[in-house]
């Protein structure tokens, strides 16, 4: 019963946050601050409603001033309400040309500034990776990235793909790893308190003066220092009940 009410109210908070959203995007179309903005509009009163006690230790997220790529894992479609609480200024992020079509959430992700690939048209995704270098580079903002490509499920850090790094080494800007404790598998929504959610930044790791050859160890370096975070969050979370 609880998780049905839990359902119904989320769908209304849904359809209220994209409308109040799409609004704000017609009123600013493009501003990379927007999806800031919305996406506390979707992650605030999303935790309220689910009950998930979330807390984030971002401070090296918050102080970054420039432009950086942030990398972040995925597990499922709640992260919208659980990276939604810290994404930070002038962000925007890399989302399929699909999600341009969904009812509201689409249209406010046009128009807040995010990036948009066709990924089975391999030269539009390569023209649209250049423009977030260049985005990058003079726009002083940053791009939130999922490196997995998709949902892990929290199961575990899937492979990650290249293009975050790519887009790093391109601009000369650093990369911020941003982990999220495993959730996906312990949040129970039919309760009351459905669960403790831990987020933690890293410090930024610079990439100024590599190449495509450092790439692979880049790659390494990112996803054992987001394996072992996340480790240790979830032993933190475990201790702790």
């Amino acid at each position: 019963m609880l998780f049905a009410l839990r359902m119904l109210l989320m769908a209304v908070h849904f359809v209220l946050a994209g409308l109040i959203g799409l609004s704000i995007g017609l009123c600013r179309p493009f501003n990379p601050d927007n999806s800031r903005l919305c996406a506390r509009l979707y992650s605030l009163p999303a935790l309220c409603l689910l009950r998930l006690r979330l807390r984030a230790e971002v401070r090296p997220l918050l102080e970054q001033r420039s432009a950086c790529v942030i990398i972040a894992n995925h597990q499922s479609n709640y992260d919208l309400y659980v990276l939604g609480r810290v994404v930070p200024r002038r962000t925007v992020s890399i989302g399929k040309r699909s999600l341009k079509w969904l009812p509201f959430f689409g249209q406010l992700y046009w128009l807040a500034g995010n990036v948009l690939i066709d990924r089975s048209n391999a030269a539009a995704a390569k023209r649209a990776m250049l423009t977030t270098t260049e985005t990058l580079r003079q726009h002083d903002t940053s791009i939130w990235v999922f490196p997995e490509g998709t949902r892990n499920l929290g199961r575990g850090l899937l492979p990650f793909k290249k293009g975050a790094f790519q887009m790093a080494i391109a601009a000369g800007v650093p990369i911020i790893p941003v982990c999220v404790s495993n959730y996906a598998q312990t949040m129970r929504l039919n309760r009351w308190n459905s669960g403790r959610i831990l987020i933690r930044s890293l410090p930024p790791i610079p990439t100024a003066g590599l190449g495509l050859a450092d790439m692979p160890a880049l790659i390494e370096r990112c996803q054992q220092a987001m394996t072992e975070c996340i480790a240790a969050m979830d032993l933190e979370l475990a201790q702790a009940t």
